[in-house]
C-alpha cells in the first residue's frame, strides 16, 4: 500500500489572498509532490467591480463580483497547482467598520462554533499534516482574516489532527524596504510605527520568526497566481514590480509556528521539517 503523501492546509479569508502570503509555499510543496490544500472562508463580494467600481458605488453589483472572483480563484489554483479547492461559501464582511460587517451571513458575524465545525470537517477529511492560517490580528486587523484565524483554531482543536500549525508573517526589517518601492511605485505607504500606532504591530523580529520558506524558484508562479486576481489589481500594488523584481522582494515566505509535535529545531527552512 503506498504511504500517504504528505497534507499541507492554508486557510485563507478571501480569493487573492491565497497566491499574496502562501503563494510560494503552496507551489513549492506541490512541486514537491505533496497534497495541497485551500479553504477559503469568503466569496469576495466586498472586492472592486469591473473597472474598479467600489462596493457602495452605482454598478457595484456583489453577485457579479462573487462570479468573477471565484473565476479567478479557481485560475490561481491552477497556477499553484493547488490539489484541493474547498470553499465556505460565507459574505465578505469588507473592512473593519464597513456596514457589511453586520449584514446576515457576513463571516464576521457567524458564530465560530458554526464556521469552525464546517472546517473542522475538512481537516478530518484531508488530515493536514501542517496547517497555515493568520495570527489573532488577522495580520492587518481584518475582520475576516481575524475571524479566518478564530475559527482555524478553533477547529484545529477539536479535531487535534495537525502535527504541525503556522501564521504566516512578516519580517519587521522587511517593512523599510517594503516602503522605498511602493514610494517609488508612487503609492502612499507609512511604515508601521509602535510608537505612534496603538494596537497589534505588524509583523514580528526576525528572531521571533519560527520558519523561513525559499521559494524563489516559484516566484513566476506565485506572479502568475496574483495576476489572475485581474479584477483587484488596483489593490495589489506587488504586480507593478514585474515578474523579476516581484520574485527578488517576494522570494521568502515567513511563517511562526505556534504547534508543532515533531520537536524540530527553529528557525527552520520547511514547512515539514521533522516530517519527513
Amino acid at each position: 500500500m503506498a504511504e500517504r503523501p504528505l497534507t499541507l492546509m492554508a486557510v485563507h479569508a478571501h480569493p487573492d489572498d491565497e497566491a499574496t502570503s502562501t503563494g510560494g509555499v503552496l507551489a513549492r510543496y506541490a512541486a514537491e509532490g505533496v497534497t495541497t490544500v485551500l479553504v477559503t472562508c469568503t466569496d469576495g463580494r466586498c472586492g472592486d467591480g469591473p473597472g474598479g467600481v467600489k462596493p457602495g458605488e452605482e454598478g457595484h453589483d456583489p453577485a457579479a463580483v462573487v462570479a468573477m472572483r471565484q473565476a479567478e480563484l479557481e485560475a490561481s489554483c491552477a497556477t499553484l497547482k493547488v490539489t484541493h479547492l474547498e470553499t465556505l461559501g460565507y459574505a465578505d464582511s469588507g473592512m473593519m467598520g464597513w456596514p457589511t460587517n453586520d449584514l446576515p451571513g457576513a463571516f464576521w458575524t457567524t458564530p465560530v462554533s458554526e464556521a469552525a465545525a464546517r472546517l473542522a470537517e475538512l481537516i478530518r477529511q484531508y488530515q493536514p499534516d501542517v496547517i497555515v492560517t493568520y495570527d489573532e490580528n488577522g495580520f492587518y486587523g481584518h475582520p475576516d482574516h481575524i475571524q479566518a484565524h478564530r475559527i482555524t483554531m478553533a477547529a484545529v482543536e477539536q479535531t487535534d489532527v495537525p502535527a504541525k500549525v503556522y501564521w504566516t508573517t512578516v519580517p519587521v526589517t522587511a517593512f523599510a524596504e517594503f516602503g522605498r518601492i511602493m514610494k517609488e511605485l508612487g503609492v502612499e505607504w507609512a511604515e508601521p510605527d509602535a510608537a505612534t500606532e496603538p494596537g497589534p504591530q505588524l509583523g514580528l523580529p526576525d528572531d521571533e520568526i519560527t520558519t523561513w520558506v525559499d521559494t524563489s524558484k516559484y516566484g513566476a508562479q506565485k506572479f502568475d497566481a496574483l495576476a489572475t486576481h485581474a479584477s483587484q489589481t488596483e489593490n495589489i500594488f506587488f504586480l507593478q514590480l514585474g515578474q523579476e523584481r516581484f520574485t527578488e522582494l517576494m522570494g521568502v515566505e515567513t511563517f511562526v509556528g505556534v504547534r508543532d509535535r515533531t520537536g524540530a529545531p527553529t528557525p527552520e527552512d520547511d514547512l515539514f521539517a521533522g516530517l519527513r
